[in-house]
Parts: C-alpha cells; sequence; structure tokens
C-alpha cells in the first residue's frame, strides 16, 4: 500500500499533571465527617464528607471548564459551574441553566433559553452572553480539552436566548454541554482556574495545590440545596488513601482490585459500574503508512493485524471472563465496544470465546503453526508489540494476560511497559492498552471515522463514515441510536469483530471505593472513563445517618 497521510489530531490522554501525593493522613482544613474542619463557615458533622481521589485527578490548570475541568478525558460535572443541560441515570437529558432548547430544521443552529434568575457566586447575574463566551473561548483555545470543532460562533441574542451555530450537524454536542460548566465572562483570565467564580452547587474555598481542595455550598445557587455542605478532596496514591481509610481519616476513598479484598473495620467497599473500558486497537494497514497527528508524522501499519482474519481470530479466542476473574479480582464487566450499556451500543458487538474457530480461522487463511508455536504467513510471523503505560498494575497484568491467551492461537504477544510519549510513537502501528469511555457516543464517532481524532486503527469506510454522520445529524438524540448500531454492524458491514473486528475490547473496570458506613452515595450512573470526579456528581445528594 502507497503511504497515507491523514490530518487528524490527538485528545489529551494523560489528563491533568501527576502532582505530588498527598501523606496517609488528612491536611490541615480537611477533617473527617466526624471533625470538620475546613473553611471558614460552620459545617456540621452530618453535612461534610472528605473524599481521597489519585493524584492525577487533580486538574493541572485548576478549576477552568474552559481547559480541562469538567470536559475533556475524564468528563465529570464540574461543581463548581452550572451546565446549560445535564444528564439523568438512562442518559436522558435534564434542563439545569436551560429552560428550553431546540434545533433549526438544518440542524445546524441549537438555541437554548436560559434562566434569569441565576447569579454567580461574586453576586453578578449569568446572562447567555457568558454561555456564548464560554463556548467561544473553547472552540477557539489550543488549550481546551473539550471538542468543539464543529462550532462556527456562539451568539447571544438577548439577556436569556443564545445560539450556537455548527458547521455541520452534530448531535453529540448536547453530551459535551452537559458537562461543560459556564464562566464568567467579567471574570474570567488566565489564572481563573485558581480562584474560580461560578453558578453552581458550590464555592471552593481552599485549594492547596498538591494536596486538597475544599468546596462549600455556593449561597447564591438557584437549585435545591444541597444535604452536603462542605466537600473535601485530597489527592493521595493507593497506598496513602488506604492508610487514610484505615485511620478513618476519610469517609470515601479510591482504590484498585489490589487492595479490594482487605477487610477495613467502619468501611464498605463499594463497587460502581463503567463504561471504563480497556480495549485494543488492531491497525488494519499494512505497515509503511503515515499518519500526521498534531504536525507530526508518525509510522503506521502493522503487517500481522492488516489481516483480517488475524484480527478476527484475535476476537474470537479472547476470554473476557479471565480477565475479569484473574486481573480485576471480580470487579469489571466483560467489554464488546466502547460504551457497553448506553443507548448507542450494539449487540453485535458481544460474541463467545471460541478459541477452536479462531485456530481453524488463522489455518483457512494461511497462517501456519511454526514449530516454536508461532504462526506465520508469507514470512511474516505472527508477532506483536503491544504496549500499555508503566506503572499502571491493573494494564500490566491484562497485557500479561492478553499474551498468555493469545499463545493458545499461535500469536506471540510481547508486553511492553512505556510513558506516554514512549507509546504516542507506536499508537498507529502497534497494539496499545487503551482506557476510553465516556457519557457521550462521540467516542463511537471519533475511534471508527475514517477522519476521526483517535482513530489508532488506520480503519477507513465510506460505509461506516456515512452511518456516523447519520448518527450526528438526527434532529433528536434518541433517533440516531440505530445509526449508531449501523455503523458497528449492518448486516453485512462494520467494525463489529464479525466485520472489519478493528479493536478488540476486554473488560469495563469497576470504579472501586471505600465508603464510611453510615454514608449513603446517592446513586451512581455509569462512569466514565476515569476513577476520580464522577463519583461526586452528585454529592450534593449524599446524606448521612
Amino acid at each position: 500500500m502507497d503511504s497515507q497521510t491523514l490530518m487528524i489530531s490527538r485528545r489529551n490522554l494523560v489528563g491533568g499533571a501527576v502532582l505530588g501525593a498527598a501523606g496517609t493522613a488528612v491536611l490541615a482544613g480537611c477533617g473527617s465527617a466526624e471533625h470538620p474542619q475546613g473553611g471558614s463557615s460552620a459545617v456540621g458533622p452530618k453535612s461534610a464528607v472528605t473524599v481521597a481521589m489519585s493524584p492525577d485527578s487533580e486538574p493541572a490548570s485548576g478549576f477552568d471548564p474552559c481547559i480541562d475541568w469538567g470536559c475533556g478525558e475524564h468528563v465529570h460535572e464540574p461543581l463548581v459551574q452550572s451546565t446549560l443541560i445535564v444528564t439523568n441515570k438512562d442518559m436522558e437529558f435534564e434542563n439545569d441553566l436551560a429552560v428550553s432548547y431546540d434545533c433549526s430544521a438544518d440542524n445546524l443552529v441549537w438555541t437554548f433559553e436560559i434562566r434569569d434568575d441565576v447569579r454567580f457566586s461574586d453576586g453578578e447575574p449569568l446572562t447567555a452572553s457568558d454561555v456564548a463566551f464560554t463556548i467561544n473561548t473553547i472552540r477557539t483555545s489550543e488549550q481546551a480539552q473539550a471538542d468543539l470543532s464543529m462550532v462556527k460562533d456562539a451568539v447571544a441574542t438577548s439577556d436569556t436566548l443564545v445560539e450556537i451555530h455548527l458547521s455541520k450537524p452534530y448531535n453529540a454536542l448536547l453530551y459535551t454541554l452537559a458537562v461543560m460548566g459556564v464562566v464568567p465572562e467579567h471574570a474570567y483570565g488566565p489564572k481563573y482556574g485558581e480562584k474560580p467564580v461560578g453558578s453552581g452547587r458550590y464555592l471552593m474555598k481552599q485549594w492547596d495545590r498538591g494536596q486538597q481542595v475544599i468546596f462549600e455550598v455556593n449561597p447564591e445557587y438557584y437549585g435545591d440545596k444541597p444535604n452536603i455542605k462542605q466537600l473535601a478532596v485530597v489527592f493521595m496514591d493507593e497506598d496513602a488513601a488506604l492508610a487514610a481509610v484505615k485511620g478513618g481519616s476519610v469517609d470515601v476513598a479510591y482504590t484498585s482490585p489490589t487492595y479490594a479484598d482487605q477487610k477495613v473495620t467502619d468501611y464498605g467497599l463499594e463497587a460502581y459500574k463503567t463504561v471504563d473500558s480497556r480495549g485494543l486497537n488492531l491497525p488494519v494497514i499494512p505497515a509503511g503508512s503515515v499518519k500526521t497527528d498534531a504536525g507530526k508524522e508518525y509510522a503506521a501499519g502493522n503487517d500481522v493485524t492488516c489481516s483480517l482474519e488475524m484480527r478476527r481470530a484475535i476476537n474470537m479466542a479472547i476470554d473476557r471472563d479471565a480477565f475479569i476473574d484473574q486481573v480485576l479480582n471480580g470487579h469489571g464487566t466483560p467489554a464488546y465496544s466502547i460504551g457497553d450499556g448506553m443507548p448507542w451500543a450494539s449487540d453485535d458487538m458481544k460474541l463467545k470465546t471460541d478459541v477452536d474457530g479462531a485456530k481453524s480461522l488463522l489455518d483457512r487463511a494461511g497462517w501456519k503453526l511454526g514449530d516454536d508455536g508461532v504462526r506465520q504467513k508469507d514470512g511474516v510471523r505472527a508477532e506483536l508489540t503491544l504496549y500499555y503505560t508503566a506503572g499502571d498494575s491493573a494494564r500490566q497484568a491484562m497485557a500479561n494476560e492478553f499474551a498468555n491467551q493469545m499463545k493458545e492461537i499461535g500469536v506471540k504477544v510481547t508486553p511492553a511497559g512505556k510513558s506516554w510519549d514512549e507509546i504516542y510513537e507506536h499508537q498507529f502501528t502497534d497494539p496499545v492498552m487503551w482506557g476510553w469511555g465516556s457519557n457521550s457516543p462521540s467516542d463511537v464517532y471519533e475511534i471508527n471515522y475514517s477522519k476521526g481524532t483517535m482513530n489508532y486503527a488506520c480503519y477507513a469506510s465510506d460505509t461506516t463514515d456515512a452511518y456516523l454522520d447519520q448518527a450526528l445529524a438526527q434532529p433528536e438524540v434518541a433517533a440516531s441510536y440505530p445509526f449508531w448500531h449501523k455503523a458497528q454492524w449492518d448486516g453485512q458491514e462494520g467494525i463489529a469483530p464479525q466485520g472489519s473486528a478493528t479493536w478488540v475490547w476486554l473488560a469495563n473496570v469497576d470504579h472501586l471505593y471505600w465508603v464510611r458506613k453510615g454514608l449513603h452515595v446517592a446513586e451512581q450512573k455509569l462512569q466514565p472513563h476515569g476513577h476520580g470526579w464522577s463519583v461526586v456528581n452528585n454529592v450534593d445528594a449524599w446524606n448521612w445517618d
């Protein structure tokens, strides 16, 4: 195949920069529920919680939705700011700032009417101009993680009406708007994230970078008053978080399957279901191609995975239950696509383990088994390097399990733990143990569209592109679901395992938390990728016995 060059851009996969971990005890100004200390206002013991999150949950640029707070890879509702709309547990849209909204007949103009009774925490009114300012700031910023590339501009036509003009139909914009906090035009600047002014449920009272952040109730908030008046978040590595739980200094703490079998007095282990998927890209083009990302050329293609039969066989041979039982200690579910359990997921992505069928398929395709147990065809050995992020014990264990399973069908896989900078050099040539998943079908688009920003499989299909474009062009989001399904498999073509088999999905990872007895965490939506802020999306509805 001749060299190909496709202009694509990569989202920031790493998220916020990893800052120093806090110690094992909650820091000054951040007490437990029994002994709250933070902030200047008095908060009772039944109205405060302290949550331990990983150091990489701390937003590097502060609490700024125009960069990486709320929007981005690790999506969540931003707490400090309000959003136009929100999603409920069924992924249906509900109004927040918006009173109503509609779309033009050509699907290119979204009009939102917003409330007229909202004030920012500094007392200034929130108007449609602030909404337009936020959207235009994000779409023109090189720092923003939120993708608003389909937006031409946003215009406030009155104090309560804002129009969002698109360059192409894109109804998935609504999912972005559901996590995009609105910032005040009058108070926004380069250091906004350090002392944010917002209209959300909480104010940021104190931020000790690399250690903790404390939120307290916003007295100007227009909605129902939160049950929890103070939220303190401490940033700790896994070992420190477990020690904090054992010491009783936090109320909620993230943990990993490695520690899930421990018993901690006065705490229970909660497992929240997710769309946080682990999967591998399988490049569909031969080695020797080129892709351009952010102005830099990368090698693309793989002479093993460009074989359709090889990609299908890999999918057929995977024992997903083994990943759940042996790697995740039972804390996960088999993954078949990006977005399992969401309304845009297709049942056609599911398949049963069939090792014998995989072997037979490779035999028929001419991949002959060598004396060393490794197949080859036309001088190409069935050898793959699987990259994963060094230091991520779960991804390392998954990579090793994948390698063990592939031995059964004559494919040699060598796991390689590297930094993200090193992995990016191989993103289009080799399988990578990716983590994906959001409360939006946009991931389905970006991974599978020929010019998608996450098309690491180098897949291109006019038919699939057409279905994806049709999905985004529907005036009602619910009407888009059949087109998302057809893009995955329409009975003859698609990215499903029986089709082009562009990815192999392994497991959806449960998000595990230690929760103090007596604290009732409100029902959680399927949590997206990122073991952090999404758990406190509804912290205002938590309560104590």
